[in-house]
């Protein structure tokens, strides 16, 4: 009898690019089969304004996965993000009664206590990640099942996001007659796909640059300790160039693709580049050093924010495993360096890594969440597997 296949899709719809990845998972391991990109439509500064037109990207993207894939996509994993996410510390305490063994269902109410925390209004609980387990006030326990206890307790890290804008990207997904496996935290699928877990021990950070949105993830051991947004992304910087250089939103995008730099110390006073005029005027020309100037200044202002929020959860000047870069303002030339200067640790991009097959012309920031969420889409039909064939014997012990 053949065996179905196993298909991992993951869904990321960014406001500026819509990117679809389909593996396949083969004895444990994944393989690349596809993928799609179309340009998005129907966002503004980072929400969902036009549901419709939001769909129709994601139906542009599906087509072009499922031709390069040559399977029919039902199902996806989708990630969220924006400046509607919030991340927050919470813990929950059961007492016991008296000292027994824990048990699977001593966890699950541990942990459902944890998640019943005081959120603002349109907020909800998007992920829960747990750090560790407190087992009779000695913590640091990382499963405590099957130990000896009168009193269990957890800490965890929620991330949380707006309910109106979670909805909004379930009823596109859904409108591009797509069902959502769930939605996850676009930081932790960066990290998910640039970062092995044994890199993770010694602290590490993912700062996801998007065009209207950066997202942070850090991670010490196997444990996250933040989930973030950053309020500068990459249509800053263009935002910058175009006022500093009185050009368009466009023009500034495309000069900041060619010329544009993340330091400006490694450029000569009198080098010149020719920057877009409006027709019937002479063609002008500025400085490539106050171009990069300008760059400078906010790549700074970013990794300064990156830097307090580390702070925030006690992990500045620890990230001994190095800070990852992904997302498409990622790119900017030295901006590994401004981040190694600003966060003093080592910083590199964050590329996919441990799927078989996967293109050359794919090993780019931007596409390493989509990649990340197609991991997950994985772990997913993973674990519904092992729990179905743990059924299953179940089953035949009871007949």
């Amino acid at each position: 009898m053949a065996v179905k296949p196993v298909y991992a899709v993951g869904l990321d719809a960014g406001s500026q690019t819509t990117r679809l990845v389909v593996c396949t998972l083969e004895q444990g391991r994944m393989r690349f089969l596809g993928c799609g990109a179309a340009a998005s439509q129907g966002w503004v500064k980072g929400r969902i304004i036009d549901q419709q037109a939001a769909a129709d990207s994601i139906v542009a993207a599906l087509r072009m996965a499922e031709a390069s894939a040559g399977i029919s996509i039902e199902s996806v994993v989708v990630g969220m993000g924006g400046q509607t996410m919030r991340g927050a510390n919470a813990r929950g305490v059961i007492e016991l009664g008296h000292v027994r063994e824990i048990d699977q269902r001593d966890v699950n109410r541990v942990v459902n206590r944890a998640s019943r925390v005081q959120l603002q209004e349109d907020q909800m609980v998007l992920q829960l990640f747990p750090q560790d387990f407190v087992v009779d006030d000695h913590p640091g326990h990382g499963d405590p099942r099957k130990m000896l206890a009168s009193r269990l307790e957890i800490h965890v890290h929620l991330a949380a996001c707006s309910v109106q804008e979670h909805n909004a990207l379930i009823g596109a997904v859904n409108q591009a007659h797509l069902a959502v496996e769930e939605t996850i935290f676009e930081g932790l699928a960066g990290c998910y796909a640039a970062v092995l877990p044994e890199d993770r021990r010694e602290g590490i950070a993912v700062v996801d640059i998007g065009a209207e949105s950066t997202e942070l993830a850090v991670y010490y051991g196997d444990a996250m300790q933040l989930a973030s947004t950053i309020r500068v992304c990459g249509d800053h910087f263009t935002r910058d160039l175009a006022q500093g250089l009185c050009l368009s939103f466009e023009d500034a995008e495309q000069v900041k693709l060619e010329y544009g730099s993340a330091l400006s110390d490694t450029c000569p006073d009198n080098v010149l580049v020719e920057v877009p005029t409006p027709e019937n005027r002479e063609h002008r020309h500025v400085q490539r050093k106050f171009l990069n100037e300008i760059l400078e200044a906010r790549s700074k202002e970013l990794f300064q924010y990156v830097r307090a929020e580390l702070a925030r959860v006690g992990m500045d000047r620890a990230l001994l495993g190095g800070v990852f870069l992904t997302g498409g303002g990622a790119k900017l030339p030295e901006l590994c360096d401004m981040a190694e200067r600003i966060l003093l640790c080592q910083a590199r991009y964050g590329l996919a890594t441990g799927i078989q097959d996967w293109p050359e012309e794919l090993r780019d920031p931007e596409w390493t969440t989509a990649a990340g969420l197609s991991m997950y889409s994985a772990k997913l039909h993973e674990q519904t597997e092992h729990e179905r064939m743990a059924a299953g014997w179940l089953g035949r012990v009871l007949r």
